[in-house]
């Protein structure tokens, strides 16, 4: 808990915008390697993370949406765009790991079709023009109603794209190599513009501090002048000192950039 409190509030102090927190509930034995099967549930962890902070975003990356049933589901996001003063963002997946899905008893080959009945009600929850609901022939009052949490939806084209969309705020690949994302984003902004919206918003995830400084700030200019809105820096540490050496690369890159 000290270590998350304390990597929390350095990502505060050091004036970044966010942190985000992955989403497993049943991790196979032989997919431990790199975590140990260790992994907290991602409502739970945030909720906490929002009393130990007060400025920067909290997120899933990504919260996988077969694995739960709507209601419950965004009965918690609401919980904590409540508590934690409207700081919450959701990234969205459908999810991969067949094994969780069986641990659930959830058909995997009916994983986009769950997420986008998901995602189609907790729009619905959240953008409604008043505070009754229904859902299984049943009216209800879905209170608290905090603005809705920017949606951002994982995966990889074309389905995302779709899913982007029809649903989110924006797109939120697992890779930041601007020649993978280079056609991917050329459609999802024609898609967006084919809907009549504007213009979509991206997030990748990279490694900063692995390569030279000179390829990463090429790197990282190439996904600007693409469009990428937010570069997300992933990495595993045991304890406080590992995470400031996964945070020291982004806040280098963040100081030695041209301020407008």
């Amino acid at each position: 808990p000290a270590i998350l409190r304390e990597s929390a509030r350095l990502v505060e102090d050091s004036g970044l915008d966010a942190v985000w927190v992955p989403d497993h509930i049943a991790i196979p034995p032989d997919q431990t390697e790199g975590s140990g099967g260790r992994y907290l549930d991602p409502f739970t962890a945030l909720a906490w993370l929002a009393a130990s902070t007060e400025r920067i975003q909290l997120g899933t990356a990504v919260l996988i949406l077969p694995y739960r049933p709507a209601l419950p589901t965004a009965k918690a996001l609401a919980t904590i765009q409540e508590l934690s003063g409207g700081r919450l963002e959701v990234g969205a997946g459908v999810g991969w790991m067949k094994a969780e899905f069986r641990a659930l008893g959830v058909d995997p080959r009916a994983r986009g079709r769950l997420t986008d009945e998901t995602l189609s009600f907790l729009r619905e929850a959240f953008d409604a023009g008043n505070d009754i609901l229904e859902t299984g022939g049943q009216p209800f009052v879905f209170r608290p109603r905090p603005p809705r949490p920017r949606f951002w939806i994982g995966g990889a084209a074309p389905h995302a794209l779709i899913r982007t969309t029809r649903f989110g705020d924006g797109w939120m690949p697992m890779t930041s190599d601007p020649e993978a994302l280079s056609a991917p984003l050329r459609e999802l902004r024609e898609r967006f513009a084919e809907a009549g919206r504007g213009e979509p918003l991206v997030a990748v995830f990279g490694a900063l501090g692995s390569a030279s400084e000179a390829v990463e700030i090429e790197r990282l200019q190439a996904l600007e002048a693409l469009g990428v809105s937010d570069f997300i820096q992933g990495g595993r540490y045991e304890d406080l000192d590992g995470f400031r050496r996964a945070l020291d690369p982004v806040l280098a890159r963040r100081e030695a950039r041209p301020q407008p």
